[in-house]
C-alpha cells in the first residue's frame, strides 16, 4: 500500500505527495474589488511543498459572498489579481486549485451592497449572525430570510459557477474544487430543512441532489472533469442544517458524479466514520479525506497519516496545521515538532496573515 509521502495522479497532475492543504477562509482580499494581494501570493508560495494546495474559497458572483474581505473570481480585475498567486506557487514547484463557494442564505444585504439580497433554495433563514462590515468593533446581524431561487435563478447561478471556473483556469489555477460543504449553497440544496422546494430541485433525495449534480456537469463541461473536484461534509449541521436520510443522500449524490473527476474531498464530521467508509468504497476515483473520526481527532494531525496506509484515503487534507507550519510536509515526513497557531492572530484578521512563522530549519537551528 502507498503511504502519505508517495506520489499520486489526479487528472493531468502528478502530486509529489498525498498531503494536501485544505481550503481555509482567510478574509484578507484587501485588493480593489475583493481581489487578491501580494501577501496572498507569499502565503501560498510558502506552502508550495504540499502535494496540492486548495486555496481559500472565492465567490463566483457578487451575491455569493458570505464574509467580509473574501475574494472573488467573477470579474476581470479579480482574475488578473490571482495570476501572481498561481505563478508564485508554480514557480516554487507547487500545484494549486481554487475553491468556489456560494454562501447562499448565509449572507446579508448590508454585506452584499448594491441592493442585492441573499439567495437560497427556500425562504428559510440560517441560524446565527453574520459580520456585515470590516474593521473593529465588528458589526454583526442575524441572517435574514433569503430570496428563493427561481428556476431561472438556479440556471443563472449554475452559469455563474461555470464562468468563475473558467476564470480560475484563466488565472492559472490547476483546477477547481466546488464547495459543497459547511452549510453553504450546495449543501443547502441537500438539506431537508433549508430546502423545502416542491419542484425538481427539492423533495425527495433524488430532487435534493439534482442541483449539485447539474452544477458539477455544467462546470465539467466548461473546464473538463479532470480539473474539477467536489468537497462535501456529510452530517454537517452548520447554520442549522439538517440532512435526513443521510446515508442514502450522500451515496446517491456520489453515485451520480462523473467518474473522472479529479477527486472527491470529504470533510468528515465526528461520528460518521461508517459513512466515510461507504463513500470510500463507492467512489472509484481519488479520495481526499479531512479526517475526524471523533472529536479528539480535531484538528486532523500526524496520527491520521496511517489512513493512507490503511486504504481509507488516497490523499489527506490538513487545514489548521498548515497555518502555523508552512513546511508541514517536511515536518510530518521527519516526525518533527509542529508549531501551534496563535489563535489571537488567527481570529484578529490583521494584515500580516500567517507569513511570520519560522520554517523547520529555523526551528531546529
Amino acid at each position: 500500500m502507498p503511504n502519505a509521502f508517495d506520489p499520486i495522479s489526479i487528472g493531468p497532475l502528478t502530486l509529489p505527495n498525498r498531503v494536501a492543504m485544505a481550503p481555509l477562509t482567510r478574509r484578507r482580499a484587501y485588493g480593489d474589488g475583493l481581489s487578491a494581494t501580494p501577501l496572498m501570493a507569499e502565503y501560498y508560495r510558502q506552502r508550495a511543498t504540499a502535494g496540492l494546495i486548495v486555496a481559500e474559497a472565492a465567490q463566483p458572483s457578487h451575491v455569493g459572498q458570505g464574509y467580509t474581505d473574501t475574494p472573488g473570481l467573477h470579474d476581470p480585475a479579480q482574475v488578473l489579481s490571482w495570476r501572481p498567486v498561481t505563478d508564485a506557487v508554480h514557480d516554487a514547484g507547487g500545484r494549486i486549485y481554487t475553491q468556489l463557494m456560494h454562501a447562499g442564505r448565509n449572507s446579508h444585504p448590508e454585506l452584499l451592497g448594491g441592493g442585492l439580497h441573499p439567495l437560497a433554495p427556500s425562504a428559510c433563514a440560517a441560524e446565527g449572525v453574520v459580520r456585515v462590515h470590516g474593521g473593529e468593533p465588528a458589526v454583526r446581524k442575524p441572517y435574514p430570510i433569503p430570496q428563493v431561487l427561481t428556476m431561472r435563478g438556479v440556471a443563472d447561478t449554475i452559469a455563474d459557477f461555470a464562468d468563475a471556473a473558467a476564470n480560475a483556469i484563466d488565472a492559472g489555477f490547476d483546477g477547481v474544487e466546488l464547495h459543497g460543504a459547511y452549510g453553504y449553497l450546495i449543501q443547502q440544496f441537500l438539506s431537508g430543512n433549508a430546502n423545502r422546494r416542491t419542484d425538481r430541485y427539492g423533495g425527495s433525495v433524488a430532487g435534493r441532489v439534482r442541483f449539485p449534480l447539474d452544477l458539477v456537469d455544467a462546470v465539467a463541461a466548461r473546464i473538463g472533469s479532470e480539473r474539477l473536484a467536489l468537497r462535501i461534509s456529510p452530517g454537517c449541521t452548520a447554520f442549522g442544517l439538517d440532512e435526513p436520510d443521510l446515508h442514502e443522500l450522500y451515496l446517491t449524490l456520489v453515485d451520480g458524479l462523473p467518474r473522472d473527476l479529479a477527486y472527491l474531498h470529504v470533510f468528515e464530521f465526528p461520528g460518521h466514520r461508517d459513512l466515510t467508509v461507504k463513500l470510500r468504497e463507492q467512489w472509484a476515483g481519488a479520495f481526499m479525506l479531512n479526517p475526524h473520526e471523533t472529536h479528539h481527532d480535531w484538528p486532523a494531525g500526524p496520527r491520521q497519516l496511517r489512513l493512507v496506509d490503511d486504504g481509507l484515503a488516497d490523499i489527506l487534507s490538513f487545514g489548521t496545521l498548515f497555518i502555523s507550519n508552512p513546511d508541514l510536509v517536511h515536518r510530518l515526513r521527519l516526525g518533527a515538532p509542529l508549531a501551534e497557531a496563535d489563535e489571537t492572530t488567527f481570529y484578529r484578521g490583521d494584515h500580516r496573515g500567517y507569513t511570520d512563522y519560522p520554517c523547520l530549519g529555523e526551528v531546529l537551528s
